[in-house]
């Protein structure tokens, strides 16, 4: 069968740039990979001449000669023979091919690992009273991790060496390899993708670049905070590959629970005990807040689970915009020791009260006798 033309199957115009000629490859590819249409021999066909026009097209000099002479056959000797048997520059369409496979399987594909890797991220629990979650503070925190030699400066190799080119990928970083028209590159196990060996290790980190050392940080908890936050410090994390960035260290934060507070949000909760004589009478109480005691009036009948507000005594906003309240629930203590003398007073006490002094009780006896009527 007479073969189309190059242009054609791409779908772009004879005069058309380098950056439309991988765009219109790049989306046939896409749609025909065999690796998506699993058992379509039409797709696959369509993949492979695609693959083909792509690979002459994408050649400066090649494109040259297909312009003159067409599919003419002599004059294509030198354009490296069948295309999916072992492409003769390869480059342009590996880099496809790279492409693609970090599209369709979210990986890397044949792309090069970088040759100066990002350090890995660290992750440290830091435990914080209420109080300094509430508003900030300065902590020291140790921890041992790893630290970018002084003796070889990260390059693993001893002080007047240099490492070598790796000898199995030709300082590459990575094996390619090719079988029928699939083109896949894995990293070098000789070097580990980083394209080069070390002949003679550095004594002191073993080659490795790093050793383990305890390091002593002042982290600053800002007001706000609370259980789950995570402060980045930048570049604390373990250092990069062959002179690559640092990585963070992540702090993340746990409060202590307080003994008389609770939290929600910004606002700050306690329970305080009262007397029954204190609700009845009404009095002035000390009430315990974040930054000390404050006067709280009890106004008389008070009732147990009564909340009162104190503005402004509870947590500041994280972002700095204002701060919660302090809601002081009162609970009315029932006495459990009575002496004689307490216990005839409140027996009189309950002798002279009628129902108008618990207000109440009025209302639950009322709802009652609407509910059963006189029984």
């Amino acid at each position: 069968m007479e073969k189309r033309d190059y242009y054609e199957v791409l779908g772009v115009e004879r005069t058309c740039d380098g950056t439309t000629l991988k765009s219109a490859y790049r989306k046939l590819a896409l749609m025909y990979h065999p690796d998506k249409n699993p058992g379509d021999k039409a797709s696959e066909d369509k993949f492979k001449e695609a693959s083909e026009a792509y690979e002459v097209l994408s050649d400066p000099e090649k494109r040259a000669r297909y312009d003159q002479f067409g599919h003419s056959k002599n004059p294509f000797e030198g354009f490296g023979g069948n295309p999916f048997g072992g492409f003769s520059g390869g480059a342009s369409i590996n880099d496809i091919f790279g492409d693609l496979f970090g599209e369709m399987f979210g990986g890397a594909g044949g792309r090069r690992r970088s040759q100066r890797g990002r350090g890995a991220d660290l992750r440290f629990n830091l435990e914080v009273s209420f109080e300094e979650a509430a508003f900030g503070c300065e902590a020291q925190i140790t921890l041992q991790k790893p630290k970018r030699c002084e003796v070889c400066h990260g390059q693993g190799a001893k002080p007047g060496t240099t490492p070598k080119v790796c000898p199995t990928c030709h300082g590459s970083g990575e094996i390619r390899l090719t079988q029928g028209f699939f083109s896949i590159a894995r990293p070098c196990s000789q070097c580990g993708g980083s394209g080069k060996v070390i002949a003679d290790p550095c004594t002191t980190c073993k080659g490795r670049g790093a050793v383990q050392a305890e390091s002593t940080l002042t982290v600053k908890v800002p007001p706000g905070v609370d259980a789950g936050t995570r402060l980045k410090l930048s570049g604390e994390g373990e250092p990069g590959e062959n002179g690559g960035p640092n990585g963070d260290l992540y702090v993340t934060l746990h409060v202590r629970e307080h003994p008389i507070f609770s939290r929600e949000d910004t606002d700050v909760w306690c329970e305080v005990p009262i007397s029954f004589a204190q609700a009845a009478l009404g009095a002035q109480i000390d009430v315990p807040t974040l930054e000390g005691k404050v006067k709280l009036k009890i106004t008389p009948g008070t009732q147990s689970g009564a909340v009162v507000r104190l503005k402004g005594k509870g947590i500041p906003n994280l972002q700095g915009y204002g701060r919660g309240d302090q809601h002081v629930r009162v609970v009315v203590e029932t006495p459990t020791q009575l002496s004689k003398e307490q216990r005839e007073l409140l027996e009189r006490f309950a002798q002279i009260s009628g129902e108008d002094s618990n207000p109440q009780s009025r209302s639950f006896l009322s709802k009652v006798k609407e509910l059963f009527g006189n029984e």
